[in-house]
């Protein structure tokens, strides 16, 4: 790491760029530990970071509130740099608080010097993904409808392991789960649910077999999370069955609607605000919810 007197001699901007990129690589450092079963950080590391935020805390620059989370991180830093030197370890307490003050001197920083983060930049603080936790709920699927916006699929993918779907079918124009900002916002969950591409029915088909979801080689009960529907809390959830989560900007198409109308029908989430509408991952995440709340396992 660079000496603490060459950065105090630079020029604000570049000596705020510098201390960020130390402090945002050893976010992502610590995220992605195994378990934080490791050492981590050395002593002499632990005490850079307690003497740059020390150097940040002087900066008048800054606003009141951030001096003084500045401030707060110096104590931080040095309480686990003592527990450390003594113990020559990180007990998991030391390693949760000087995580989030790590984190909380970073994203100051970056908000400085113009670099605000997108949702899809922010480091997973939960580790690696442990599949023998994931829990499955057999026949909880969802078909998502020409969904276009890669955090959007990234989003949902997210919800849609938290509560256990076991499948993912995606329409052709689907935004790809393998897009860069899908993949940073699913957090890894887009490598553990199985999916595939699949047209909800044959453009060609007209006869009423045609308005049912063939998937799994088998047939399903099919609803559609859209307006003008059953309110959640009197929808009848199936025990199985497809979610159908249509457009950003259309919502679900006619033909899908029509073959959720032959089926379960439609779910609506009452809205009480002006705007009243919703993203559609976090409609589609309230909606998974509810489901999940009354499927009986």
């Amino acid at each position: 790491m660079i000496p603490l007197y060459k950065l105090d001699k630079l020029p604000r901007s570049q000596r705020l760029r510098k201390i960020a990129k130390f402090f945002s690589f050893a976010d992502n450092r610590l995220s992605s530990a195994v378990k934080k079963e490791i050492k981590i950080f050395s002593a002499s590391e632990l005490g850079f970071f307690a003497d740059a935020a020390a150097l940040l805390a002087l900066d008048n620059d800054f606003s009141l509130d951030a001096k003084a989370a500045f401030t707060e991180a110096v104590g931080v830093f040095k309480t686990v740099y003592q527990n450390t030197t003594q113990e020559n370890s990180m007990n998991e307490g030391d390693i949760a608080l000087f995580h989030r003050a790590l984190n909380s001197v970073k994203h100051i920083l970056l908000l400085e010097t113009g670099r605000d983060q997108a949702d899809w930049d922010f480091t997973d603080s939960g580790g690696n993904l442990d599949l023998q936790k994931r829990r499955i709920i057999e026949g909880m699927q969802i078909y998502m409808e020409d969904i276009r916006s890669p955090f959007n699929i990234g989003a949902m993918f997210r919800t849609a392991e938290s509560f256990g779907v076991e499948k993912i079918f995606l329409s052709p124009f689907c935004a790809d789960p393998n897009h860069a900002r899908a993949k940073r916002t699913a957090m890894g969950c887009i490598d553990i649910i199985p999916w595939e591409r699949k047209d909800l029915f044959p453009v060609s088909e007209s006869d009423d077999t045609a308005k049912q979801l063939y998937l799994c080689d088998q047939m399903l009960p099919v609803f559609a999370l859209e307006t003008g529907g059953v309110p959640l809390d009197d929808f009848p959830f199936p025990r199985r069955g497809i979610l159908i989560a249509g457009s950003e900007e259309l919502g679900v198409s006619p033909r899908a609607l029509e073959a959720a109308d032959k089926s379960l029908g439609r779910v609506s989430i009452p809205c009480y605000g002006t705007k009243a509408s919703l993203n559609v991952s976090v409609a589609f995440g309230i909606a998974l919810q509810r489901w999940r709340s009354v499927i009986k396992l």
